[in-house]
């Protein structure tokens, strides 16, 4: 077993912190930004004819292996290091996150009285070895007015949200039905989290 059970997670998302406690895993936040508070930079572009499913797992290694890189920079305890990413697809279209409120009005309009998936890339590294699983999910919409759309983006902030929605927010109400994890649309899929996490030695039941 590893150190004291712990790993580290690369990911600002209070959301994926929430679920992490939820099944007791122990924790260090690992900051992917440089001393002068700039982000390190990862190519989140999707390339020209990328499915969505390839591009997923591309960021998430990506992420995975720049967490690596940040450990060894900084001489810290060698910890498995655990990444995420999370985008909406729709029409083989990636929905990643809004760059403005305009730009999540239209991404709610083109998700209303339709149906999506939400994809989920997980990825636990130690050192090279970076181990992938990915989760994904279907969910409905019924159809949201305009009024309904513009009211919900002044009372949440849906510029850190793929697809501009939290399905444990009040976005709940625009859900008829979805098909997977919920966990994973909310952003860390705990089942395959538990997974890859048992086969790097973290066990969650001792």
């Amino acid at each position: 077993m590893l150190s004291e059970n712990q790993i580290y997670l690369a990911s600002r998302s209070p959301r994926r912190r929430e679920l992490l406690r939820q099944i007791g895993v122990k924790f260090n936040l690992l900051m992917m930004r440089e001393t002068l508070g700039r982000a390190i930079d990862i190519d989140e572009q999707p390339l020209v004819d990328e499915a969505p499913s390839d591009y997923i797992y591309r960021v998430a290694r990506t992420k995975a292996n720049a967490g690596w890189k940040r450990i060894m920079q900084r001489h810290l305890p060698v910890l498995p290091v655990l990444v995420a990413d999370t985008i909406v697809t729709i029409d083989g279209c990636i929905l990643g996150k809004p760059r403005d409120n305009a730009h999540a009005e239209e991404m709610l309009k083109i998700l209303s009285g339709r149906t999506h998936q939400v994809l989920t890339a997980i990825g636990v590294g130690v050192k090279d070895d970076v181990q992938m699983r990915l989760s994904a999910s279907t969910v409905r919409f019924r159809e949201i007015s305009e009024r309904e759309i513009r009211s919900y983006l002044v009372n949440n902030n849906s510029l850190d949200k793929a697809g501009a929605y939290a399905i444990q927010g009040m976005a709940a109400a625009f859900i008829v039905e979805i098909s997977g994890s919920y966990s994973g649309i909310m952003g860390l899929p705990l089942y395959e989290t538990a997974q890859l996490l048992a086969e790097t030695g973290i066990e969650i039941f001792q």
